[in-house]
């Protein structure tokens, strides 16, 4: 296997540092439009574990531009092209794995549109349309697109292919729940408003209309941050007010599991929804450029772009991060002896361990973590498919059991929980 990684921002870098531990690749191509960014990601795993004997090697990129994509990943006979930037670029980067002739993975899909008039009840384009209408020719190219392969969406759909193979007869919901007691500080001290995750994407998904699926309606929108509700995350985090979000999964699992009921629910806080609500009403969420005057003359730039330079860098806040970030499926209906059953399925990352291990924040980290695995199982032949497919199409019970599995054992040594509610 010869991956191309088109990327290295946070969740990228540490999708490198991950693999550097693990022997199933033969070359890693460590692209970014910056070059010095793939060098310094390099640079670090060499740092820590000695020279890799030429298995990464880093390479400039332009992510916008499908024949670029497809001119890297031929230079490197890569194989596989594992997207890890913001899904804009989708389109560009899915045209050019499938030109190269190589499979793909990414861990964000393409783009919604809201539904001209009906927004908040109808949908428009959805999420993942444009890669899923392009099926047939990842089909007729025998090749594989396995879309949306982070942690939400990603190991969550794991997790509800695990529980409808192995622990419920019926299912009722498949409830998406992420929630934190993440805490970000300045130097002095003070809490600080800064996002653990891209603010670009974050606007994106939260801004749009949820998206919500039930077997008698098909799928629906909603308002931003609707049906609130606390839900308890283990391991310490405790309650955390979670909402309505437009995400992957709600367009995933309906496609390959049978449910009554589908939905993504986020905890993002009070504060957190305030300040995009604002950006809302600044028109500060825009992605069209604006003509702006400069000292240097007339520029055009993106709102969005703007907040997303004002801010830090995700990957640049884990020393200045405490707490862990708990993803994972709760999922009601009928046990396998036909009784009612609650669970909850997930996965705790600590910003601690992972700073410690990885010098990667831990929202990234656990986002990382799931694509590298799943190639693991591509690599080994336990994965296989054509076409594009989402994590629900793959028996989950390897996924798991090898990232369960001690490092000593050959595994990822990441434990994951299932607590009956």
């Amino acid at each position: 296997m010869r991956i191309l990684l088109v990327g290295t921002g946070g969740v990228g870098n540490a999708i490198a540092k991950i693999a550097a531990r693990r022997s199933f690749f033969e070359t890693m191509v460590v692209s970014d439009y910056d070059l010095s960014r793939a060098e310094s990601t390099i640079a670090w795993i060499e740092s820590k574990h000695g020279a890799q004997g030429g298995r990464f090697v880093a390479a400039k990129i332009d992510a916008s531009n499908p024949d670029d994509v497809a001119s890297v990943a031929k230079t490197h006979g890569a194989t596989h092209v594992m997207n890890a930037v913001e899904p804009k670029f989708v389109p560009t980067i899915f045209a050019g794995a499938l030109a190269a002739g190589a499979d793909y993975l990414d861990m964000a899909m393409s783009l919604s549109e809201p539904h001209p008039t009906e927004p908040h009840s109808k949908t428009g384009v959805k999420l993942g349309d444009d890669q899923f209408a392009q099926a047939p020719d990842w089909e007729t190219a025998g090749r594989l697109a396995l879309v949306g392969m982070g942690v939400e969406p990603g190991l969550s759909d794991v997790f509800a292919r695990y529980a409808a193979d192995h622990l419920f007869s019926e299912i009722d919901e498949l409830g998406t729940r992420d929630g934190a007691n993440l805490v970000v500080r300045d130097e002095a001290g003070n809490e600080i408003f800064a996002p653990s995750f891209s603010i670009w994407t974050t606007i994106e998904e939260c801004l749009n209309p949820p998206v919500i699926w039930e077997r008698d309606r098909g799928w629906y929108t909603t308002e931003p941050f609707s049906e609130p509700e606390v839900f308890s995350f283990p391991d310490g985090i405790g309650d955390v007010e979670c909402v309505n979000v437009e995400h992957e999964e709600v367009l995933l699992m309906p496609r390959f599991l049978d449910a009554r009921r589908v939905t993504f629910k986020y905890g993002l806080g009070n504060e957190f929804i305030g300040i995009l609500k604002t950006l809302h009403q600044l028109g500060l969420d825009k992605t069209a450029p604006l003509r702006v005057r400069s000292a240097n003359g007339p520029v055009e730039v993106a709102p969005r772009d703007v907040v997303a330079a004002g801010l830090p860098d995700p990957a640049t806040i884990g020393p200045r991060m405490t707490g862990k970030t708990c993803a994972g499926v709760w999922v009601t209906g009928r046990g396998t002896d036909g009784k009612p059953r609650e669970v909850y399925l997930y996965h705790v990352s600590d910003n601690e361990w992972t700073m410690a291990e990885y010098e990667s924040q831990c929202v990234v980290w656990q986002t990382a973590l799931n694509p590298v695995i799943a190639l693991e199982l591509l690599s080994t032949g336990v994965w296989t498919g054509t076409g594009v497919l989402g994590p629900e199409a793959f028996d989950a019970l390897p996924f798991l059991d090898l990232m369960k599995l001690p490092v000593d054992e050959g595994g990822y040594g990441q434990a994951w929980g299932l607590e009956d509610r």
